[in-house]
């Protein structure tokens, strides 16, 4: 046989092998039918059953703090960096610091505490769109007590430790930068977007309260020190360049303290979603179909060629 014939006998196999496939399949139509009826019933249940989630986010401006900070740098950096003094960086520099902080279990701790955020975050129940109220939980925390009746195991609390609500916080919380324009998109997820909408307001309030908090102590901190050590010198140009890094740190502090959008300027606030961001309900709902007539179709074959050879 030469390799034209082997060529057509393999396509004649491989178009056996096709037909008899496709008869396998349609033998066993009524199964895959059931199982796509089935799993695409599961799916719109399990779709109808999953909370309403809103998207409420913000775009933000990084304050650039530079001024005449980038010269001074050059020309003092060294006598700073002795001195233990920051001097003002870019604006880039303070957002991915602000970004990082505003992420940290820190600054979630001071953000609970600040805005009492704990039930809604770690009790949500459902959401009333009449009312545009949230009603937690009652399972899990008493409103009127104010007491957590979570039933957890060791060394989980009936009241959620800050790591344990901080992990769900990070699951709603979103942040990105354009790399480009040098915007930021701060989001929140929830089930209530007046919840979503009042955190991520609360949210840039507090980065930038806080970033301007730390800034203010560590210039005060800084010329405190320069003053000493101008004291103690008598070399003059010494002393000039001490007097500029202490000029460099009372701007510092004028800015933060005329500034309330210290590190993020607002350019587009949060508000009050009208849309569900998820679920997908008609994507979940097509999923299932899809999955449970695979799935219909590896039964068929399975059973086919596993027991009856």
């Amino acid at each position: 046989m030469n390799q034209v014939e082997q060529q057509a006998a393999t396509l004649a196999d491989d178009e056996i092998d096709l037909r008899e496939l496709f008869g396998v399949l349609w033998r066993g139509k009524w199964l895959i039918v059931l199982s796509t009826i089935l799993a695409g019933t599961i799916a719109v249940l399990v779709a109808l059953t999953m909370p309403n989630i809103y998207r409420s986010e913000a775009l933000l401006a990084p304050v650039s703090a530079d001024g005449g900070a980038g010269a001074l740098a050059s020309k003092y950096g060294a006598l700073a960096g002795l001195a233990g003094i920051s001097l003002p960086s870019g604006g880039a520099d303070k957002t991915g610091l602000g970004l990082q902080i505003l992420k940290s279990r820190q600054f979630f701790q001071s953000f609970v505490e600040r805005h009492d955020v704990l039930p809604a975050l770690m009790a949500p129940g459902s959401y009333d769109a009449q009312s545009q109220a949230l009603l937690l939980d009652a399972d899990l925390y008493d409103s009127t007590s104010g007491k957590w009746l979570r039933e957890v195991q060791p060394p989980r609390q009936a009241k959620p430790s800050v790591q344990e609500a901080h992990e769900v916080f990070l699951g709603l919380l979103s942040t990105s930068q354009d790399k480009e324009t040098g915007f930021v998109t701060l989001s929140i997820e929830h089930i209530s977007p007046v919840v979503a909408q009042k955190w991520v307001s609360w949210l840039v309030q507090d980065i930038n309260e806080t970033l301007r908090a730390q800034d203010l102590e560590q210039a005060e901190k800084s010329i405190a020190y320069l003053y000493e050590q101008i004291y103690a010198t008598s070399l003059a140009e010494l002393r000039v360049g001490l007097f500029e890094l202490i000029q460099s740190q009372v701007e510092t502090m004028m800015l933060a303290k005329a500034t309330p959008e210290y590190l993020f300027k607002t350019i587009d606030p949060a508000v009050v979603p009208e849309l569900k961001a998820k679920p997908k309900r008609s994507l979940i709902a097509a999923l299932g179909v899809v999955l449970g007539g695979m799935l219909g179709c590896l039964i068929v074959l399975v059973r086919h060629y596993a027991f009856t050879k």
